[in-house]
């Protein structure tokens, strides 16, 4: 198995909670045409690159998952400027705009996502760093690529566990991506990403897991009510605090023992 491939035994069918309502589906019509004209703009805007305030990025991508229908919380303190590696747990495609809402960041995807229509654009015109998963002769280049990216002093936002979990458990953090920030002497900057249903308890519903098709968790978040989205941000962990990727990689994982707990609310949407 490729050091970029690892696998999760998370399927719909077993972890995802399903939202069936005749009377949702207005609804869900209505937060998806919100949806894909937040996209459209943003396809309209992209020629502009860097020239688009980080601001305006970030906003954009809290109306997208607010048009979704889910509520957005971030605790904790601002990200720091210049050469950072945003590393966060996997569960869904809303996981993408809630880590470029912390802080816009160049993105670690896999090569398929460049072949989807629309999204695959918006990638490419956004920097995104594509890495042929299952290529494990590829992985020095593209840790080389990730490194130079953070000397330049950009954010590269990756998901270290290689594959999208439920929620309600998780995988662990892949050591290679975690090279390239030891590589560059940039921070890592952890982030801890959760969805709960209005009630305060664990929510799958937003969870894109196994055979499960983007149209399908699109329809399934925008059908449910009180979705509530809850990012953690995470002290950021220095250069040379580590002494190897092993060790850098277990501190970052969401979890980690004696971590401490937030308090203060930077965001309600």
């Amino acid at each position: 198995m490729s050091a970029w491939l690892p696998g999760a035994p998370c399927t719909p069918r077993a972890c995802v909670e399903a939202t069936r309502s005749v009377a949702a589906v207005p609804r869900a019509v209505l937060r998806l045409t919100a949806v894909a004209a937040l996209v459209l703009a943003g396809v309209a805007l992209s020629p502009f690159g860097d020239r688009i305030p980080a601001d305006w990025t970030r906003r954009w991508c809290r109306a997208i998952v607010r048009a979704c229908g889910v509520r957005v919380r971030v605790t904790g303190t601002a990200p720091p400027s210049g050469g950072l590696l945003l590393v966060a747990n996997h569960i869904s495609w809303l996981d993408v705009p809630l880590l470029a809402a912390v802080r816009p960041a160049r993105m670690l995807a896999k090569t398929e996502i460049r072949r989807w229509p629309v999204a695959g654009a918006l990638a490419a015109r956004g920097g995104a760093l594509f890495i042929e998963r299952d290529r494990l002769r590829a992985l020095p280049d593209t840790v080389a690529r990730i490194a130079g990216a953070l000397r330049g002093g950009a954010a590269v936002a990756a998901f270290p566990e290689g594959s999208t979990w439920c929620g309600r458990s998780q995988g662990t953090f892949r050591r290679a991506v975690f090279q390239a920030a030891l590589d560059a002497g940039t921070p890592v900057q952890p982030v801890r990403i959760r969805y709960r249903a209005a009630t305060g308890t664990a929510s799958t519903i937003p969870a894109f897991v196994g055979e499960d098709t983007l149209l399908a968790s699109l329809w399934r978040v925008a059908s449910a009510r009180g979705l509530i989205a809850e990012v953690e941000v995470r002290p950021a962990l220095a250069p040379g605090s580590h002494p190897d990727r092993r060790t850098l990689a277990r501190a970052a994982e969401p979890g980690t023992a004696g971590e401490p707990r937030w308090t203060h609310t930077a965001l309600v949407a």
